[in-house]
């Protein structure tokens, strides 16, 4: 890249948050340890995010098929998540962030949909970092979801099949309030999308890093921006030149 190109900064990243277990193992420390530690990184990267002129964030926290886990491991994941979300109200005020989750939300118990519930009505006003929060979120679920939602509205007439476009599509999906991301990173050194924003995720450029997440710092987070702005992104399209 010359010195004449303006580096650019992603508007959108999405991030797989892998690796707290394996963190956990290297420390000798229990799984849940790992998920405590990923969980406060969250704020730090949202911090970094910010710093650097992000957008919007999207973090993968737990997968439809995380359920497949242990009952042990579930079960902590799950008071750990409804504790953070419950107590990154004060933090996301103070930060300015518009807090939003995304995936089935009906599965979760009343208390945390409740806690969900408050953290976006509470932060839906603030103008500074849109962060989206995947929880119970699995991409082919939620294009099964759309699906269904949209066969149920051309059997009423209230849409044609001539009214069926990648716009629609893209609007009745759970992101339809953010635009696409344009980078994902996956920590972890895992190289794969797990079923993660399959449709999003069409145009974006892919990041992948040995570094653990809760591990994954301010300073990583550059160098995934770098590594975007050494991308040719041509769309489909013929380089310039």
């Amino acid at each position: 890249m010359s010195d004449s190109q303006e580096k650019k900064v992603p508007k959108h990243i999405a991030i797989i948050l892998d690796g707290n277990g394996r963190w956990a193992k290297k420390r000798h420390l229990p799984r849940k340890a790992g998920h405590a530690e990923g969980a406060r990184n969250v704020e730090r990267i949202c911090r970094a995010a910010k710093d650097l002129g992000v957008e919007y964030i999207t973090m993968y926290a737990f997968s439809t098929e995380n359920w497949k886990r242990p009952q042990e491991e579930v079960d902590a994941l799950m008071d750990l998540l409804e504790s953070e979300l419950r107590s990154s109200i004060k933090r996301s005020m103070k930060n300015n962030l518009r807090m939003r989750v995304i995936g089935d939300k009906t599965v979760l118990s009343e208390s945390f949909q409740q806690a969900i519930q408050e953290l976006e009505e509470t932060t839906a006003g603030n103008t500074g970092l849109d962060v989206s929060i995947a929880l119970n979120y699995g991409s082919r679920d939620e294009i099964v979801r759309m699906v269904k939602a949209v066969s149920k509205d051309v059997a009423e007439g209230k849409l044609s099949s001539d009214d069926i476009t990648e716009d629609l599509v893209s609007q009745r999906l759970d992101t339809h309030m953010v635009p696409d991301p344009e980078l994902l990173i996956r920590t972890g050194g895992e190289q794969r999308l797990s079923n993660y924003l399959l449709w999003q995720l069409a145009y974006a450029e892919f990041y992948f890093t040995d570094v653990t997440w809760p591990d994954f710092d301010k300073k990583e987070l550059q160098k995934a921006i770098d590594y975007f702005n050494h991308v040719d992104r041509r769309f489909g399209g013929l380089t310039e030149g």
